[in-house]
């Protein structure tokens, strides 16, 4: 099945080039290579979004670390593209990727703006901030919410808190881990529709999320990529975890379901995922 609408690649955003990890002599991460392109539709805002997919012990959260700029690989390099114009370069500290954590942490002393704030003014100067903060809340009608406390707030409402607070450090670049992690079905489709919020903001927003849920990732993503490991051929596991698969969504004709008033057919859909969770068992 083709792709829905008419789209081409503009330029690379993300990058990761050949990262490696050990520890104590113990490959991690094994050659992961993989690159995010902005995605061009005419006019239209398209962000990306890109989920990692893998068993428990594969390196995930590990991977997701070394994209966030906390921990540093053993070898190869995170590179991203800081604007329109410019050219790749190696992430150079924390707080350029904004993360999201399944806890959410905010201030518990502070007020919800006074949190944003925080944040807003790090780049911007009191006015700016302000207007900045003020926008994204009435953006994430969140506005009434601004003089509360993070304790008065529902779960949902925190993560999206979380959100704003890390767009307004990282610009363009967002790592979301396990954002479906225990919702309700209610949950799970605002946050769904959440990310896809914050991807389509800007055509330079690339959100990607680290998740267990196939289904959720198949929901939402252009690209999902499969951590897995090699094999042997006696079958046994060759250290390290590596890109196994790099699913093109939009290729398989299951994104931006809408195409003249018709919607993707869901037996295509449940087929992928079918598909993709015959993959992972096979990891």
């Amino acid at each position: 099945m083709p792709a829905l609408y008419p789209y081409s690649y503009g330029p690379t955003l993300l990058k990761l080039d050949n990262i490696c990890l050990s520890y104590d002599g113990n490959p991690i991460l094994r050659g992961i290579n993989a690159e995010v392109k902005k995605i061009v539709r005419s006019g239209q805002v398209q962000g990306q979004v890109i989920g990692i997919l893998g068993p428990s012990g594969m390196g995930k959260t590990q991977l997701f670390r070394i994209i966030a700029g906390l921990n540093p690989p053993t070898s190869g390099e995170v590179l991203i593209n800081r604007s329109q114009n410019s050219q790749l370069s190696p992430i150079e500290k924390a707080g350029e990727v904004g993360v999201v954590a399944q806890s959410y942490p905010l201030f518990r002393h502070r007020t919800i703006i006074g949190n944003l704030l925080l944040s807003a003014k790090q780049s911007e100067n009191n006015k700016a901030a302000t207007e900045k903060v003020e926008a994204m809340l009435n953006g994430f009608e969140l506005y009434d919410k601004r003089n509360l406390y993070p304790a008065q707030l529902s779960g949902g409402q925190r993560q999206r808190i979380a959100i704003i607070q890390q767009i307004l450090c990282s610009e363009h670049f967002l790592l979301m881990d396990e954002p479906f992690s225990g919702l309700d079905i209610i949950m799970e489709e605002k946050t769904l529709q959440l990310v896809l919020k914050v991807a389509n903001m800007n055509d330079l927003n690339t959100v990607i999320v680290v998740t267990h849920d196939v289904s959720a990732a198949a929901s939402i993503c252009d690209h999902i990529w499969m951590l897995g490991r090699e094999k042997n051929p006696d079958d046994s596991p060759i250290p390290g975890a590596r890109i196994m698969k790099n699913y093109d969504l939009i290729e398989a004709g299951l994104c931006w379901e809408q195409w003249q008033g018709t919607a993707v057919t869901r037996p295509a859909m449940s087929e992928f995922i079918r598909q993709v969770k015959t993959d992972f068992l096979q990891l």
